[in-house]
């Protein structure tokens, strides 16, 4: 199978328009925001401004405690999902008596090398895309990939490439973030498609709204083609999943966008995600990584596991919705949620 398409996971098309920076402090059941963290800056400026905005907590964690005590930081990237996921990680491990630091850090470049230092100690991942990401360090950008569309082969895939670099990987859940396609309900009503077999079925031609790399990557017009025998007419560059591409879709110009399966905005443009049933696409599920000197604990892995269990692909989905539509703060989002499964 293909990596992923996001070696970082950041496409999704709103992300940035909310909190683009920032720290939370979360004690208890109680948020707190503090003085915004440049993302942007180098991995070396990066290190000190964690250690700074950590304090001595950093500093001063037992060795070897596994996370059974103190305080612990959660990372998150610069994208909705990935800063709710945060909140939600916060959120159980606070209700676990830790006192928690949501640390924001633009994308897995940066935050990787933290994890593994141990100044940052959770983080929500996808387990797909995680896996390449580990593989290639490892291997190269040329290594042949380890992750496919097998949950349980691409965790225990992740598994042996995290160990050696200190981080451990829990349990991953059924709540998954990848790659998706859909039509609008009127194409697909008229064409009968709930699947991309549909699809391929209806000899239909179409052009997709995407990026630029959807011409040559396996998971895309490749993989329409050769798994599915779908018609792919051309790519229309607009983007992965961004207003303009989703437009185009609903207009009638394109037929098919290539977005994610979390996508919260699909209803405003009419659109329906076509399912992918002879699984194209990696298995991107989430699952918490740790330092597994500093969190790597039972402790941690039990609160975790806990809203792992619980989440689902449609809560992430109403989640990133309340956030990028409704225009809530992923904290609010992250608390109610936790209130209403009875997590916190």
């Amino acid at each position: 199978m293909m990596a992923p398409y996001r070696t970082s996971r950041s496409a999704h098309p709103t992300a940035a328009q909310h909190d683009p920076t920032g720290q939370h402090t979360t004690t208890g059941r109680r948020t707190v925001t503090r003085r915004a963290l440049a993302a942007g800056g180098a991995v070396t400026a990066l290190a000190l401004s964690l250690a700074a905005c950590g304090g001595n907590d950093l500093e001063k964690k037992d060795a070897g405690s596994g996370g059974g005590k103190g305080s612990l930081v959660v990372g998150s990237a610069g994208f909705t999902e990935s800063q709710i996921l945060s909140e939600l990680y916060a959120g159980v491990l606070s209700e676990a008596g830790y006192k928690t630091t949501v640390k924001k850090v633009k994308n897995r470049e940066l935050y990787a090398p933290e994890l593994e230092k141990g100044r940052i100690d959770v983080v929500p991942e996808y387990a797909a895309t995680m896996a390449e990401f580990l593989n290639a360090k490892k291997n190269g950008p040329k290594a042949k990939p380890v992750a496919s569309s097998d949950a349980d082969k691409t965790v225990e895939a992740l598994r042996k490439l995290a160990g050696p670099r200190g981080l451990k990987v829990l349990e991953a859940g059924d709540a998954v973030d990848q790659n998706a396609f859909a039509v609008s309900k009127d194409y697909a009503d008229k064409h009968d498609l709930k699947t991309l077999s549909d699809l391929g079925r209806s000899k239909q031609r179409v052009t997709i709204a995407a990026g630029d790399e959807c011409e040559t990557r396996p998971f895309c017009r490749p993989g329409l083609e050769k798994t599915y025998g779908i018609d792919v007419k051309g790519i229309d560059p607009k983007g992965v999943g961004t207003s303009q591409s989703k437009q185009a879709v609903k207009d009638g110009k394109d037929q098919l966008v290539l977005t994610t399966t979390t996508d919260a905005t699909l209803d405003q443009f009419d659109l329906v995600l076509l399912k992918d049933d002879k699984k194209l696409q990696n298995a991107d599920n989430i699952v918490p990584v740790v330092n597994a000197k500093d969190a790597g604990g039972k402790k941690v892995a039990e609160a975790l596991g806990k809203l792992t269990r619980t989440l689902t692909t449609k809560d992430l989905t109403e989640l990133n919705r309340k956030v990028d539509q409704d225009r809530e703060k992923p904290a609010d989002v992250a608390e109610d949620y936790l209130k209403s499964k009875g997590l916190a």
